[in-house]
């Protein structure tokens, strides 16, 4: 289990089930702010199922706050589908606010390093062309394009192999 880490004025830490309508509105909140739909029912069932999405299959989902406010979420779990050793980064939201800062690709480089030491070997993203911001971070970090998106919502999917 991670401590809480600073990454500026935002601390990351563990999701706690105090978190969950929280984490659900702001992970709606940024999906409508893009014209995308929160699906409770569909691919964001996860995040009100966390104990048996993320905890029960050895995946993490983490919140960042600033003060006594969640500003933004991440995660990561395995993903059989796409081989032995796969697992897709998921929920990876800021609110606008915070945006702009670092955050994101603090974010994303804490997820990467949980992944690697927890033995993974690549990395899946599935994403929207809509979320302009994430695209182009997860495209500077290294993803590359790839093919088969699994959620209706997203029409881009990443993969980055990991380094033994």
């Amino acid at each position: 289990m991670m401590d809480a880490i600073a990454v500026g004025s935002v601390t990351l830490r563990p999701w706690q089930p105090s978190d969950r309508e929280t984490a659900a509105q702001l992970i709606a909140q940024v999906l409508a702010e893009y014209g995308l739909g929160w699906e409770p029912e569909g691919a964001d069932r996860d995040v009100i199922e966390v104990e048996q999405a993320y905890w029960q299959t050895g995946g993490v989902f983490w919140v960042l706050e600033q003060g006594d406010r969640l500003v933004g979420t991440g995660a990561f779990y395995p993903l059989p589908m796409r081989g032995e050793g796969a697992a897709e980064i998921r929920k990876m939201y800021l609110l606008p606010e915070v945006r702009g800062q670092g955050l994101g690709r603090a974010l994303l480089q804490r997820l990467e390093q949980a992944i690697a030491e927890a033995g993974y070997r690549q990395i899946w993203i599935e994403t929207s062309s809509l979320l302009k911001e994430a695209v182009s971070l997860y495209e500077s970090a290294g993803y590359q394009p790839t093919t088969e998106v699994h959620t209706l919502r997203c029409d881009r999917v990443y993969c980055k192999s990991l380094s033994p």
